[in-house]
């Protein structure tokens, strides 16, 4: 996680947290003139509702507009993880050990750098993805990108 990501979240956290729910994960993209926070939020026992979202999102807004917590324009959204939810933490990982996530690493491995598989252990601060009978251990930070393989 990002500096800047870190420090937004320190600040959203206690906002999310007082209206009932998880802050999940944060995500922001820098394209253009206009920035976008993606903010994701949970409820473990009864899920996200719009309402949870609409709440979160008028109170996280007054709070980075009156810390000017991000310079320039900026476009808030709240949502849920849903059934692919991103995975940021070594923490979520523990959580869907068994189940199959897909990632895209920062950096190519064995020449390539998104892989899917099932997820079989945390180790330290690395994750042990099974892909095809093969073991690989890819440290959380050199991944770039992480999502649940949603089962139907």
């Amino acid at each position: 996680m990002a500096v800047a990501d870190s420090k937004l979240k320190l600040l959203l956290q206690p906002v999310v947290e007082s209206l009932g729910c998880e802050l999940w994960g944060l995500e922001m993209q820098a394209g253009g003139k206009i920035k976008l926070l993606r903010l994701y939020i949970d409820r473990p026992e009864e899920g996200v509702g719009i309402e949870d979202c609409e709440k979160v999102s008028r109170q996280s807004s007054a709070i980075l507009d009156v810390e000017e917590a991000i310079n320039g324009e900026y476009v808030l959204e709240v949502s849920s993880p849903g059934m692919d939810r991103p995975l940021y933490e070594l923490a979520q990982y523990e959580q869907y050990i068994g189940e199959n996530i897909s990632l895209r690493l920062r950096f190519p491995y064995e020449g390539r750098r998104n892989f899917k598989g099932r997820l079989s252990a945390v180790d330290g601060d690395e994750i042990v993805l099974v892909v095809a009978d093969h073991e690989f251990l890819f440290p959380v930070e050199g991944i770039e990108k992480a999502n649940v393989v949603p089962r139907f």
